[in-house]
C-alpha cells in the first residue's frame, strides 16, 4: 500500500470525525497538559550477577508524563521488573518526546542519540499519530520506517513496541469522541503488530485493559504511577520473554490499570 493511499477505514474515521470536530476544538482547548518526570534520563537499578543495557524511545509516556520521576514512569519500572525477572542490574536511558508523532521518532529523535550498544529498546508511539488523523497506510510506512532503522543500529536488540492503548477509557475525551478514537487506536494497533510481525526480534506490549479508580494521571490522559508499575511489569515480562525464552517472567497476573 502506498504511504498515501487512502483505505475504507480511513474514509469512515475522517467521516465521523467530522461530525465530532467541534468537540474535538474543545478538548484541544480545554485540555490539561502535565509536564514530562523530574530527574535524570538514566539510571541503574537491581544488583544481580547480570547485566543488562535497555533504551527507552518515544513519546510522552517515555517522558514520563503522569509520574513525578522517571524511575516511577515507564522506563524505571520496566527496569525494576527486568531486573527481579533476569537477576540482573539494568542500565536505563529514557529519550521521550511529548507530542512526538513516529516519523519524527524515526527521522529526528533517533539519529541523534549515541550509537552505544543496548540489549533492549522499548518504544512507545502512535497515540500522537492517531490524533494528528494520520492514515493507516501512513502509520504503517512510519512504524517500518522506525522498525528498521532500530534493528539496522541493534540489530541483535530486543525491539519492545508499546501497543496502541485503548482510548476509549480515557476520561479526557468525552462520549462520543472517547469512541471514535477507540476505534481508530484498534485499527492502529492491528497495523502495528502486522508490522512487527516482520521483524524477529520484536516484540508487541498489548494494552488491554479496562479503567479503574486511579488508573489515570490528573490530565485523563496519561497513566497514574500505579499504572506505570503494572504497564512497566508487562513491558519487562515481554522483553524478558524474548531474551529467554521458555522462562516465567510474571506476565499472567491481573490485567493492566491505566
Amino acid at each position: 500500500m502506498a504511504p498515501g493511499a487512502v483505505t475504507f477505514k480511513d474514509l469512515g474515521f475522517w467521516s465521523l470525525f467530522a461530525l465530532l470536530l467541534p468537540q474535538a476544538v474543545w478538548v484541544r482547548k480545554t485540555a490539561l497538559r502535565f509536564p514530562a518526570a523530574d530527574g535524570p534520563s538514566d539510571g541503574e537499578t537491581g544488583h544481580g550477577p547480570n547485566e543488562l543495557k535497555m533504551l527507552a524511545l518515544g513519546d510522552s509516556i517515555i517522558a514520563g508524563v503522569g509520574a513525578r520521576t522517571l524511575g516511577n514512569a515507564l522506563v524505571g519500572r520496566t527496569a525494576q521488573h527486568l531486573s527481579d525477572a533476569l537477576d540482573a542490574r539494568v542500565h536505563w536511558t529514557a529519550h521521550g518526546r511529548s507530542g512526538a508523532i513516529t516519523r519524527l521518532i524515526a527521522t529526528r529523535m533517533l539519529p541523534r542519540l549515541e550509537n552505544e550498544p543496548v540489549d533492549a529498546v522499548l518504544v512507545s508511539a502512535g497515540v500522537n499519530d492517531v490524533i494528528s488523523l494520520h492514515g493507516l497506510a501512513r502509520w504503517r510506512t512510519d512504524i517500518e520506517t522506525l522498525l528498521r532503522a532500530l534493528t539496522d543500529r541493534w540489530p541483535d536488540a530486543v525491539i519492545a513496541f508499546s501497543g496502541l492503548p485503548p482510548m476509549n477509557h480515557f476520561p479526557a475525551l468525552p462520549q462520543p469522541l472517547r469512541a471514535v478514537f477507540g476505534l481508530r487506536a484498534r485499527q492502529f494497533d492491528r497495523v502495528l503488530r502486522e508490522a512487527l510481525n516482520g521483524y524477529p526480534q520484536s516484540v508487541h506490549i498489548p494494552l488491554a485493559f479496562e479503567a479503574r479508580p486511579g488508573s489515570f494521571s490528573d490530565d485523563g490522559f496519561h497513566p497514574s504511577e500505579q499504572s506505570y508499575v503494572e504497564f512497566g511489569r508487562l513491558s519487562a515480562a515481554a522483553i524478558a520473554r524474548r531474551l529467554h525464552p521458555g522462562g516465567d517472567h510474571g506476565d499472567r497476573p491481573a490485567p493492566l490499570t491505566k
